[in-house]
């Protein structure tokens, strides 16, 4: 019966690695409340379980609570919830910062067994950019009301639904020149699959450590997109605009809808995204990292000449 199972609480679980994150516990059995600003938009994922396995839950990570209510008689809390730009000033710290140590300190007070966060490699409460500065912030916040909390932080992800293979893609099929900024910055790009595999992983041990997940390639961002224009068959020039071209246009594009590019975006791409020396990561969890070649032609021929099209590129 549904009622003897266990209950697993998802902030953020209907984003990219959230779906990943919902399927895997659905297929353990685990009751899976998703807890979201908008639970219209969390109900796609229903039929990965039974009738009623799946639960779309109004969450706000400010509504203290709708929070409380979300993690309560929980085993399990996952926060996956995140945000790439601000829509409004205080955004990042709001959610990074504020937003995890709430769903940590209710989780604590509701007797939470295990608790599992997604951060981000840079994440660097010295750093000058306010994401990797909100993303270490929560990080504290987190460990601070439950020390034994597992924190992951990857490195760009990558998949069918991602903002940054599907990005450039995309935008080849329009411009002839993709222009960057930092293009000799290194990455480490990790499949969300395993990213997903790696929260499973923890839910049963690794209380109180840290894990930096990669894949078993680091390319730079120009190496990144190079090879992606070689997978979808569209020779275009890559410009490495001079940086403060990119301060300038991003002051403007900060402030339009999809925000292409942002002065924090900028900062964040000064520094390499890579795993650090030393830190544990997928291997020490028993995962052997996905190489790109095996899933980026599957995903991306979609931007091949004769694919479906540029319209269809960009809505998708």
């Amino acid at each position: 019966m549904l009622s003897d199972r266990k209950i697993a609480t998802v902030f953020g679980g209907s984003g990219f690695l959230g779906r990943h994150v919902v399927q895997r516990l659905a297929a353990l059995g685990y009751i899976v409340r998703i807890g979201v600003r908008d639970p219209e938009s969390a109900k796609i994922l229903q039929p990965m379980g039974d009738v009623g396995q799946i639960v779309p839950l109004y969450a706000p990570l400010s509504d203290e609570a709708a929070v409380a209510r979300a993690v309560e008689d929980a085993e399990l809390v996952i926060n996956l919830a995140g945000i790439l730009s601000e829509r409004r000033k205080g955004d990042f710290f709001r959610t990074h910062s504020d937003g995890a140590g709430r769903i940590a300190r209710l989780a604590r007070a509701a007797g939470v067994k295990q608790l599992i966060h997604i951060s981000a490699i840079g994440a660097d409460a010295a750093s000058a950019s306010q994401y990797a500065q909100s993303k270490a912030q929560g990080e504290a916040a987190m460990r601070g009301a439950l020390p034994g909390a597992v924190i992951l932080r990857p490195s760009i992800m990558f998949g069918p639904e991602d903002n940054f293979f599907n990005r450039f893609a995309a935008m080849a099929t329009v411009l002839p020149v993709l222009p960057i900024v930092h293009g000799a910055t290194k990455f480490q790009p990790v499949y969300v699959g395993d990213v997903a595999d790696a929260v499973i992983a923890c839910i049963s041990g690794h209380a109180g450590q840290t894990f930096e997940l990669g894949g078993p390639e680091v390319k730079s961002f120009a190496e990144l997109l190079a090879m992606m224009l070689e997978i979808i068959g569209r020779p275009r020039r890559v410009w490495d605009m001079p940086v403060g071209l990119a301060r300038f246009q991003a002051g403007f594009l900060e402030r339009l809808p999809g925000k292409l590019l942002t002065r924090d975006q900028i900062i964040l791409l000064e520094r390499d995204n890579v795993v650090a020396t030393g830190a544990p990561g997928l291997e020490s969890l028993g995962i052997t990292p996905t190489r790109m070649d095996l899933i980026l032609p599957g995903y991306l021929a979609r931007y091949r000449v004769g694919g479906k099209g540029r319209e269809a590129a960009f809505q998708e």
